[in-house]
């Protein structure tokens, strides 16, 4: 696709914009890293000395360079072993912050009438704080199991299946639509990650957002600077 820089740092491809943000009712986001600042995984890991090793795990994934997403989420997971409840409730507290524009748009897109999704290879204990600070419409992310108040390095697996990983993504994304009565097509999922390109290449418009070079090249909107709120800038 022809690629026109809109704005600095705002790289456009594939459409002549601007879009109208009432053409769409569902925006879709990924978590960590595009909604919130930080990698949950790696930092829980940082309570067991081994947030290095999850950390590159978590990048490859990212990437692309590890194509079985679930297998590297069990092994990072599997490294957790032992950590205390407790201190997830810390890395909450102490390092997860919306990115910045994250709220702004969330509530520019309700206004607009639009419901919003978050789907998550991260986990519930912080998808479900983010939902309610954010109002967030629909989830879907994973369980991590807790004994004792201890990770057990395991993760439960849910009605709907075991991990949420790029094509469970797609899928939600599919089914929230379905729900809605819309096609994917009057979405728009934002990401970063290679894992989220599944959901990204059914919706109407991708977004990749501070991504890895695959996702940019294959999004129709790269905020490469900035907050979320620069989607703004290409939806009258």
């Amino acid at each position: 696709m022809h690629a026109t820089e809109f704005a600095p740092d705002l790289v456009i491809q594939g459409f002549t914009p601007p879009l109208r943000l009432r053409d769409f009712k569902l925006i879709a986001f990924d978590m960590d890293s595009t909604l919130i600042n930080i990698e949950c995984v790696d930092e829980i890991a940082d309570a067991a000395g081994r947030k290095a090793e999850v950390a590159a795990i978590t990048e490859a994934a990212m990437r692309g360079e590890i194509t079985d997403y679930k297998d590297s989420l069990r092994r990072r997971v599997a490294l957790l072993r032992g950590v205390r409840v407790a201190y997830m409730e810390q890395v909450y507290r102490e390092r997860l912050q919306l990115n910045p524009g994250a709220a702004t748009l969330v509530a520019m897109c309700k206004a607009a009438g639009m419901k919003v999704l978050l789907v998550s290879g991260g986990f519930t204990y912080f998808t479900d704080r983010v939902r309610d600070t954010l109002g967030v419409d629909y989830t879907r992310s994973n369980v991590l199991e807790v004994v004792d108040g201890l990770l057990t390095g395991r993760m439960v697996d849910q009605a709907w299946g075991d991990i949420c990983d790029g094509a469970e993504k797609r899928t939600m994304l599919q089914q929230t639509c379905a729900q809605l009565g819309i096609t994917p097509s009057q979405a728009i999922a934002m990401g970063d990650g290679a894992n989220d390109l599944p959901m990204m290449g059914i919706a109407g418009l991708s977004v990749a957002y501070h991504a890895k070079p695959t996702v940019r090249e294959q999004a129709m909107v790269a905020i490469n600077a900035g907050g979320l709120d620069r989607l703004l800038e290409v939806l009258a």
